[in-house]
């Protein structure tokens, strides 16, 4: 009877072991990921204030913008967000 309740256990052990395992990997991944995320943000934060101090000295048109190519990077974090494609503009 205690042999057996010991090997019950002993199971029990080693799925909570792989299970532990697997939460450690997934941990990982999204630890990395987190990483990736912040690094894009403050990327896109540097180039948000480089383009309010273009603006307030002048350098931007008479529109008011740039570039065009803020909106591709935006579409293109926003892909790598998602996990899917860039769509192209049309």
């Amino acid at each position: 009877m205690e042999r057996a309740e010991n090997e019950r256990l002993r199971r029990m052990a080693q799925g909570k072991c792989l299970e532990n395992l697997l939460i450690m990997q997934e941990n990982e991944g999204m630890r990395r990921k987190a990483q990736q995320l912040d690094q894009e943000n403050k990327a896109l934060l540097a180039e948000l204030k480089q383009r309010q101090q273009q603006q307030h000295q002048g350098a931007a048109g008479p529109s008011g913008s740039v570039s065009g190519s803020g909106s591709a990077a935006a579409a293109n974090l926003k892909a790598k967000a998602t996990g899917g494609k860039q769509q192209q503009p049309k």
